[in-house]
């Protein structure tokens, strides 16, 4: 008998742009079971590249922002490729088993990064492949079940909200980041697995895309195909509390992230919004974010949340007002994400040079 698929499963309804179930009727219920590790979410839109070959850690380290020569086989990361101004042109999860380095990426990004990789292979010793594999999300506040982690390719967990070695935040301290308790896992697992008859053996009911969302956008968490669609820059998403190692050597784009740290000030920064208007109905992503009749940024990511309601995360300029805004019909009460004033933990307290501008 072939695995059961979570598209045949009870009251799924498609997500046609993921292809994969957006809810099973109730997408509340399914984000609050989720929340509590009672839930997964079949994510086969992620796509996954592995890297294997005996200088796979040098080569990688010398492409992206992620200190490859130091990370422990076994550990969850995250890392970026950078374009030579320091905007973001691929993110993802990583994890090395000791034999190779797993990527998660998202949708329509594997291609494009494995042409890069491919580009840049030379006389390495690397190879770039496309394992056969379909990854499924969950949270693990008690640990992923034995039965799960033996039907999967690699597990990864999410480092998110956690500052990692090398890294720095430019909004709260970890402890008191709304997605500090978060323990969001993903799994690769070959086509031929029954993991949705492993889930249901091991509690776990199925949630949709809708669920799986609406927590990503609670927990401030950045996505590429979302937040970074507007060539943003891993300050201006707090991005450099997981996916930048601030003290390793030289890398494309790397003079920006510096610059940016040591000076301060990225020209745009992250909100979380709340959002009020016409009941039943949601902006949609790339909405125009007004300040009066100002437009001072762009929605990114939408959702209903099933305990604050409607929210949203925006891209909004360095200067917009920290009061009140406006997304068409619906008003907008913003929570800062990345500070503004724009400094990050690993900022110095003085801006260089700012001794010298005195004494003149």
């Amino acid at each position: 008998m072939s695995p059961a698929r979570s598209v045949d499963l009870p009251g799924a309804v498609l997500d046609e742009t993921h292809g994969v179930p957006a809810h099973y009727g109730n997408p509340f219920a399914e984000e609050n079971l989720l929340a509590r590790g009672r839930a997964f979410t079949d994510l086969g839109f992620i796509e996954v590249l592995a890297v294997s070959g005996p200088d796979r850690a040098t080569w990688l380290h010398n492409l992206t922002t992620r200190d490859f020569l130091n990370l422990p086989a076994g550990e969850s990361s995250e890392m970026l490729l950078l374009d030579p101004n320091g905007h973001i042109c691929t993110a993802a999860g990583v994890i090395d088993d000791g034999e190779r380095t797993w990527f998660f990426l998202d949708r329509g990004q594997a291609e494009p990064f494995a042409a890069f990789l491919e580009s840049m292979v030379f006389r390495m010793r690397v190879e770039v492949a496309r394992p056969d594999v379909r990854v499924f999300g969950f949270f693990a506040p008690a640990g992923v079940p034995e039965a799960i982690a033996a039907l999967s390719a690699v597990v990864w967990y999410d480092p998110w909200p956690r500052t990692l070695p090398g890294g720095a935040h430019y909004g709260v301290p970890d402890a008191d980041h709304p997605a500090c308790d978060s323990a969001r896992v993903l799994i690769a697992a070959r086509p031929e697995e029954a993991v949705i008859e492993t889930f249901g053996a091991a509690g776990f009911v199925p949630a949709g895309l809708q669920a799986w969302e609406a927590k990503r956008i609670s927990d401030w968490r950045p996505r590429q195909n979302t937040e970074v669609a507007q060539r943003a820059l891993p300050h201006e998403l707090d991005w450099l509390r997981t996916a930048v190692h601030l003290e390793k050597g030289c890398y494309r784009g790397q003079e920006t992230v510096a610059k940016l740290v040591n000076l301060g000030r990225p020209p745009r920064r992250l909100a979380y919004l709340y959002l009020e208007g016409p009941e039943g109905e949601l902006p949609e992503p790339g909405a125009e974010v007004k300040a009066g009749e100002k437009v001072v940024g762009q929605l990114t990511s939408v959702a209903r949340d099933s305990e604050e309601g409607p929210v949203a995360l925006a891209l909004l300029k360095r200067n917009a007002p920290e009061g009140e805004l406006a997304v068409g019909a619906f008003v907008a009460a913003q929570v800062p994400i990345v500070a503004r004033e724009g400094k990050s933990s690993a900022s110095p307290d003085e801006r260089p040079g700012a001794g010298m501008r005195a004494r003149r």
